[in-house]
Order: structure tokens, then sequence, then C-alpha cells
């Protein structure tokens, strides 16, 4: 059996196949029916403004402002654009060989078909010519794919991204006073919280967030090498310029580009896939990181029933949805450098590379929404282990080096005696060495220090030599504002 003779047809890419479920979604935004779909919308509604003038008349001499069963008619060639719709596009693409003007017959059929519609004689029926009315394609193309592109960032991917965000910063506050031994260098390092770690994260998708969901996003229609030269010439009376400004900011949703060559330059879309691709990045780090805390057993993960860790190791529990997701988010971020670096060339007015590359939009944004399922996925299968976290920061005394360092610096500069080479006596007494309780309570004691200032460091322990990061995780949460004064908190204890 030939599988590429199969029906149904079966999905070359993973996105339309294994992956589906996840990423069906965007296929009303991002797929070529949709992309078609919003064309139809493109030239529809241009048709409409056109019969729109400020005095009540249409801009185009010979055009009766249309009624409003007349827009309505109009308006629904893509808002009926079904199964048939898809196959008779397809049907008259095999013989342009184009696109759009196989969107601009297809609409020439259903103004041929109107007074038999709507059953009575309407103006609709002869206007064919007005269809596509000065525009090149890429008028029709540029608007179209910045509204699908707009729509699929507001309505699929910032609600995958604000699911994982609002984990992060659930898991933020959830676990701002839950010590965790810190790793530099992979080595032991000052204690932190993990709530404070997860809020790293937070705090720095959010940045990302924030603008993805500002972007500008532009749009033009101005003609075959955007001088309005048919416009002109054809009604050298007509402010195009007012027009064009008007048609994209008001009808299409977009901001305005007023100068470009034949196409719009794809800045924003650079700009935009760059944003997202280092929310990628962002993600991608946090999936190593989550994977080694697997590793190291600072998360547990909890088992799902009936599913197989191994072939042949029955006992084993992987971290697969954390590998799926740094996987997806790197074929995601291929798609979008090479979109934003495609993109933003074009030879001289017009060349087609843009054409060919703007159709994998949606497989860029495809595996950017798989990796943020699996992630979300996998953070909802995870738990603290407190009890190991608890046995790294005691097995791990020798991190109280560095306050112990800082307090002998700072009584220095007040004028305590015994404090010189501060540094270097701890150094001396700790690297590479394992430390106790008991080693740094000897330690403290042969420093003679002031009362206070010794009490503070013989009470101070692993777990507790936290910081602010309690403080700093509850503000990337929103509980707290990161300048509040720190409120007084008890040891929390794992045991």
């Amino acid at each position: 059996m030939n599988l590429s003779d199969m029906t149904p047809l079966i999905a070359l890419s993973p996105l339309d196949g294994r992956y589906r479920s996840k990423t069906k979604q965007l296929v009303n935004y991002l797929s070529e029916a949709a992309l078609n779909r919003e064309r139809m919308v493109v030239e529809t509604e241009w048709m409409i403004f056109l019969s729109e003038a400020d005095d009540g008349s249409s801009v185009i001499p010979g055009v009766k402002p249309l009624s409003d069963e007349e827009k309505t008619y109009l308006r629904n060639i893509p808002r009926s654009f079904d199964e048939k719709g898809i196959a008779e596009h397809h049907a008259i693409e095999a013989v342009t060989h184009h696109d759009v003007k196989a969107v601009e017959y297809y609409i020439d059929r259903r103004l041929d078909a109107a007074e038999r519609k709507l059953g009575h004689p309407t103006q609709l029926t002869h206007l064919a010519p007005l269809v596509h009315f000065a525009c090149t394609s890429e008028d029709i193309n540029n608007l179209s794919y910045a509204r699908c592109v707009q729509h699929a960032v507001h309505d699929v991917w910032l609600p995958a991204c604000d699911a994982v965000l609002a984990k992060l910063t659930d898991g933020a506050h959830q676990f701002a006073d839950l010590p965790l031994l810190a790793m530099t260098h992979g080595q032991p390092a000052t204690p932190t919280t993990l709530g404070k770690e997860l809020a790293v994260f937070a705090w720095r998708l959010s940045r990302q967030r924030q603008k993805v969901a500002h972007q500008e996003i532009l749009g033009k229609i101005n003609g075959a090498t955007g001088t309005f030269g048919a416009h002109t010439v054809v009604l050298p009376n007509v402010n195009w310029l007012d027009l064009s400004r008007r048609f994209v900011t008001e009808r299409m949703g977009l901001e305005w580009n007023p100068l470009t060559t034949q196409i719009e330059s794809h800045d924003w879309m650079a700009e935009l896939f760059g944003t997202i691709a280092h929310a990628n990045r962002i993600l991608h780090n946090l999936c190593v990181d989550m994977w080694m805390y697997i590793s190291r057993g600072v998360f547990t993960q909890i088992p799902v029933k009936g599913a197989t860790g191994s072939s042949t190791m029955p006992h084993k529990v992987n971290p697969i949805l954390f590998e799926n997701a740094e996987a997806n988010f790197e074929i995601s971020c291929s798609f979008l450098d090479t979109l934003a670096t495609t993109l933003v060339e074009s030879r001289w007015q017009r060349d087609l590379t843009d054409s060919t590359t703007q159709r994998n939009i949606g497989s860029a944004f495809g595996y950017s929404l798989l990796a943020l399922d699996n992630l979300l996925t996998g953070l909802t299968q995870v738990q603290p282990n407190k009890a190991h976290m608890h046995a790294e920061l005691e097995d791990n005394w020798e991190v109280l080096g560095e306050p112990i360092q800082t307090v002998m610096r700072a009584e220095a500069l007040a004028g305590v005696p015994g404090m010189d080479h501060p540094y270097e006596k701890v150094k001396e007494l700790m690297r590479g060495k394992r430390i106790t309780h008991a080693d740094i309570e000897r330690f403290v004691a042969s420093l003679h220090l002031p009362d206070d200032v010794a009490q503070r460091l013989r009470n101070l322990t692993p777990e507790t030599y936290i910081g602010l990061a309690p403080q700093l995780a509850r503000f990337a949460s929103g509980t707290q504002g990161v300048t509040d004064a720190q409120a007084p908190r008890e040891s929390h204890s794992l045991r």
C-alpha cells in the first residue's frame, strides 16, 4: 500500500498528525484555508469601503453606495467559506496558478449569483471590476497575513503563554518561603527559595509577553510599487493617502505603513517573531532547569496511571514532557529565526522569497504552542521533594561562609580587632571541605564578635539563609511590592 494514496490523507507534519489535538486551534488562523478566507475579507471590505465616500456617494464613479443587504451579502462570502468553497478555490487556483487571482475569481462567481441569491436586481451583479480595484496581490496578502497573525497571537498563543505564566506565578507565591540549595557552576551556593527561582522565570516571561501583546502590526494598500500609481491615474482628485490610512486602521484594525515597495516590509513580523523566539528560549531554559531539578531530586514526578516510562525498566518515570518541550521550542525558534531573517529583505521593489517563507508561520507558532502545552502539563505533574531539599541544605553548611566573611568585613570597618583577612580565613576553613554545624559554631566563637552579631550568626542555618528571596518571590507573583518592608517570618521547617 502506498501511504501517499490513502484516504483520509496521512499527515506529513506531526503538527497535523500526532499533535493535531494540541495545535488545531491555529488552523483557524494560520492555515492556507484561513489565509484565503482572510483574503476574501480584505477584498470584500475594500469593495464596501470604496462604495462609501464621506459625502454619501461612492469613491468610484458609476458605483452606487451599497445597501446594507448588499454589504451583508459581500461579507457572507468569507463567512460561508466552507469545505465546498475551499475545494472550489483550489480548483480555480489549479487553472490560474495564482492564489490571490483565484480569490478574485471566486468572489466574481458570487457576484454573478447575487441577483439569484437575493431574489431581486442588485448592482452586485455588475461589480466584478470593483473586485481587487487598483490592488496588487501584496495589498491583499500583507493585510491578510497581518490579521491572521494578529488573531493567532491574541486568541491562541497569548492564552497558552498566560497559562504557563500563571502556573509559574502560582508556584512563586506557593513556594516563596521554601528554602532551596542554590547551585552556581553546579556547586553548592547561597541558598534561595523555590518560589524565588520560579519567580525569576515568571518575571522574564512576563516582559516578553507584554512585548508580544503590544506589538505594532502594520499594513499597507498602495499599489504595485507603493506609489498609488494606478489610483492617481484613474482618479487624480481622490485623497488616496487618507483612504489608504483609514482602510488599514479603521477597517483592518492595523497600523498604517505609508512607505513601502510592492510589499509591506515585514519589519513588524521580524520584531514579533524575535520576541516569541526570545520567550521560547526563556522557557527552554526553564525546561532544562526542571529536568536537572528532577534529576537532582528537588522535584518528584507524579506518575500518570497506566503510563510507561521505559520499555525495559518498569521503575522509570522519565521527564519526557520537559524534554519534548525543549525540542519543540528549539524547532519553533528555528522557524521564527529564519522567518525574521528572510522576511526583512526583498530585492529592489519585490521578490517572491517572502511568499513561500510566510507559509511556514503556522509551523513556527505550532511548535511553540505544542511546547507550551508540554511545559504546562509537565509543571502540573511535579511536586517539590521537601525532605530531599532539607537534606541538601543540612549537608552543605559551608554555604554560610559568605555571610560569615561579610560580617567580618563589616566589623573590621567598625573597628573590631581580629577581623583582618576575613575572606582568606573563611576560605582556609571551608574550601574543598565538608563543614558541619559544629564547625561553624566553633569558628564563630573563635572570632570574639560582639554578642549580638555572634548570636545572629549562631542563629543562621542554611535553611534560614535565604535573604529577601520570599519577598522577591511574592513581588513577582503580585502579592507584595518589591520595596515593601520585609514581614517577620519564622524558619520554614521541612521536617
